[in-house]
C-alpha cells in the first residue's frame, strides 16, 4: 500500500496534501484545545438553558427538545476554531469541514486583512490559501519560527515579492511581546 493509500486509510479517503509536503507536525496551537472546549461549553450551555426554561414552562417536547440541541450544536460549529500546524515547510488551518496547506517555502504573498477581526492571508505557488488569526503566531512562538523560516525561503529565492510589510510588522510585534515577556519573568519590568 503506497504512501497515498495509507494516508487516506487513515484519513476516511479524504486528504489534501500539497505535493512534496511531509505530514509531521512540528508545532501546533496550543491554545485550540482550550478554545474548542470553550466552543463545546457554550453550545452545551445555551441548549440546556433552553431546554430547561422550556421543561420549567412544561411544555417540552420531542421536536422542541431537538431544536434546541440543533441550535446549540450550530453554536458550537459557529465557534469552532481552526486549527493552526506546521510542518517542514508547511503551514496547514483545519477548519470544522476542510484542511487548507500553503508550501511555506514557496510562498507568493502575504497579506494582513483588517477588517472586524484580522486575518493573515498567504498564498503559494501552487494557488493553494490560507487565512488564519494573527493572533495565534503571537502565542505560539514556534509557529512563528517556522512560518518565519519557510517565508525567508520564499524571498530568497524571488517568490515571495508581496507581503514584506505584513510579516515584519508582525515579527516586530512577535519579538517585543517576547521581549517584554522575557524582562517580566526576569523581575525587570
Amino acid at each position: 500500500m503506497g504512501r497515498r493509500q495509507t494516508l487516506r486509510a487513515r484519513h476516511g479517503g479524504h486528504v489534501r496534501r500539497t505535493p512534496g509536503t511531509p505530514g509531521r507536525v512540528l508545532a501546533q496551537d496550543l491554545g485550540w484545545r482550550r478554545e474548542a472546549r470553550s466552543a463545546w461549553l457554550c453550545g452545551l450551555a445555551l441548549g440546556g438553558a433552553l431546554l430547561l426554561a422550556d421543561v420549567a414552562r412544561g411544555s417540552v417536547t420531542w421536536p422542541r427538545g431537538g431544536c434546541w440541541a440543533v441550535i446549540g450544536v450550530t453554536l458550537v460549529a459557529v465557534l469552532w476554531p481552526p486549527r493552526v500546524t506546521v510542518g517542514a515547510n508547511w503551514l496547514a488551518v483545519r477548519g470544522l469541514l476542510r484542511e487548507h496547506r500553503v508550501r511555506t517555502d514557496l510562498l507568493t504573498s502575504v497579506r494582513r486583512s483588517d477588517g472586524m477581526s484580522p486575518r493573515l492571508v498567504l498564498r503559494d505557488v501552487a494557488g493553494n490559501r490560507v487565512e488564519f488569526d494573527p493572533k495565534v503566531l503571537a502565542a505560539n512562538p514556534l509557529l512563528w519560527h517556522h512560518l518565519d523560516t519557510g517565508a525567508r525561503r520564499a524571498r530568497e529565492s524571488g517568490l515571495l515579492r508581496e507581503g514584506a510589510m505584513p510579516l515584519g510588522a508582525l515579527a516586530d510585534r512577535i519579538d517585543g511581546e517576547g521581549a517584554r515577556t522575557l524582562l517580566r519573568s526576569a523581575g525587570l519590568e
